[in-house]
């Protein structure tokens, strides 16, 4: 069965560059939201097996929407890892403690983003 990957960024380069890396070396189906705001709805709407957040946000920062989606029974089970430029130490543990399975750090290695979340997941590609 096809992994579900939504990719929540503010960043349209960032948004393409991942969909495409991961369209390239997997075969997910690789979804894009432009604020946190969409990424929920779509998060509500389709259940994906992963979401990859950025941190810094407009309106609603990464940290507030992973927040909504821990709190919400629907959606806290989907697994989320942070796609961030921001990696202070003291950062990561508040992260960390927000129930996410990862934090990357931007700029990422497009050939082996694919092959990384797997590793962090435990899926097989």
């Amino acid at each position: 069965m096809t992994k579900q990957v939504l990719v929540i960024d503010d960043e349209a380069d960032i948004r393409e560059i991942t969909q495409l890396s991961l369209a390239v070396t997997t075969d997910w189906d690789v979804r894009t939201a432009a604020s946190g705001q969409e990424g929920l709805d779509m998060v509500r709407d389709r259940q994906p097996d992963l979401v990859l957040l950025d941190l810094m946000m407009p309106d609603m920062d990464g940290q507030a929407t992973c927040a909504h989606l821990k709190e919400n029974p629907q959606t806290q089970a989907v697994p989320v890892i942070f796609l961030t430029a921001k990696v202070q130490v003291k950062d990561q543990l508040e992260l960390a403690q927000a129930g996410v399975e990862a934090i990357f750090t931007k700029p990422f290695d497009p050939t082996t983003l694919g092959a990384e979340i797997s590793e962090v997941l435990g899926w097989q590609n």
